[in-house]
């Protein structure tokens, strides 16, 4: 067997590839590149690589041979042959301008026929240059940023706790789901069949709501949940005493919940304070993905209520507490990767992009 080209990286060249690894809009072909060039520097096989990474061996020799050649300018593709392109860099440049600066008169955003009736080329041709330059214009999202003048130490507080707990302390992460719907279908399903997808009707039968209170356990990830016909602070306070009934007894707990009105009503606050071994940690105003017990929360909707079938409300209940025994026998943690650093720093990116595009827009 021929040796494997030996790859050592700058701190420029790691930190590019690795941008190019785990970027969403980055091109599948050129991660895959990325991972194989990272893998090379940990000094791993060809073999190897092609076995983690679900490749042969020839492109994990091709392209870290490429990369050992020609650095980062080798995992770009070369000219291949054939009809020369009819539509050059500057049409290209147009298209992605026009793209990004302009909009059609009858519309909110471009479509590829759209597009190409205003440039004169075809719709296909128009889609592999936004393909090329990972533009989506059909697609749109949302964010929101908190406007807590205290983001900063809240968030810095709260991530230590993830990060680095306290000793002899348990950190517990709490929310309400409220208005959890029972629903059932006005027919019967159709099961999933070899070439068909299950099917189900879009319109329901509603057969009331409950609301979850549960407290995940960040360190352990276990559950402690209970159901309620309503969520007022009179819940609130007796999920805490079923929480501290479920606690051990000679440890400090740290809570992280939002600033919802329940949470911070006179009765709560009365029960805290008779309590001091109990720390409140509130999450910055329009910042729930600070709370831990919200991606539980996502699992739920996820694995049992979207596609579950409810016919009471009592049946919806079980199916949850059947789901959150379930995975307290075998609880697995959720790991919190960026520090507070990084989500700072993050952040604060994203609100200079947003500022310069507030700039650049014409009033």
């Amino acid at each position: 067997m021929r040796p494997s080209v030996e790859i050592k990286l700058t701190a420029e060249e790691r930190s590019e590839l690795e941008r190019l690894a785990r970027g969403r809009k980055v091109w599948r072909g050129l991660s895959d590149r990325a991972h194989i060039v990272l893998l090379a520097a940990q000094g791993l096989t060809n073999v190897q690589i092609a076995k983690a990474l679900d490749v042969t061996d020839q492109t994990a020799r091709k392209w870290r041979n490429r990369f050992a050649r020609h650095r980062l300018d080798g995992l770009d593709d070369e000219p291949r042959s054939g009809r020369p392109r009819r539509i050059d860099d500057d049409a290209v440049a147009e298209v992605v301008r026009k793209t990004l600066e302009e909009r059609p008169r009858d519309a909110t955003h471009w479509s590829t026929r759209s597009m190409a009736q205003a440039t004169g080329y075809a719709p296909s041709t128009i889609n592999r240059i936004w393909r090329a330059f990972s533009l989506q214009p059909h697609r749109s999202e949302t964010f929101k940023l908190s406007s807590d003048p205290y983001f900063v130490d809240k968030t810095r507080d709260i991530v230590g706790l993830y990060v680095d707990p306290p000793q002899h302390a348990m950190v517990l992460c709490v929310d309400e789901k409220s208005q959890i719907q029972a629903l059932d279908r006005t027919q019967p399903l159709l099961p999933l069949r070899p070439g068909q997808v299950e099917r189900r009707t879009h319109d329901y039968k509603r057969h009331g709501t409950t609301s979850l209170f549960a407290a995940l356990d960040v360190a352990t990830g276990k559950i402690i949940g209970q159901c309620y016909r309503r969520h007022r602070s009179a819940e609130f306070r007796k999920f805490l005493g079923h929480v501290e009934a479920n606690v051990p007894g000679d440890l400090e707990i740290h809570i992280v919940m939002d600033n919802y009105s329940t949470h911070k009503t006179k009765m709560i606050r009365d029960w805290f304070a008779r309590r001091p071994r109990w720390h409140v940690h509130f999450t910055p105003t329009s910042a729930s993905w600070l709370n831990q017990v919200e991606r539980f929360f996502a699992d739920l909707t996820e694995k049992q209520i979207r596609r579950g079938v409810h016919r009471s409300t009592g049946e919806l209940e079980r199916a949850i507490t059947e789901y959150i025994e379930t995975v307290n026998q075998a609880p697995k943690p959720f790991r919190w990767h960026k520090t507070a650093d990084e989500i700072l720093a993050s952040i604060k990116r994203f609100c200079l992009r947003t500022l310069e595009t507030a700039a650049a827009t014409p009033s």
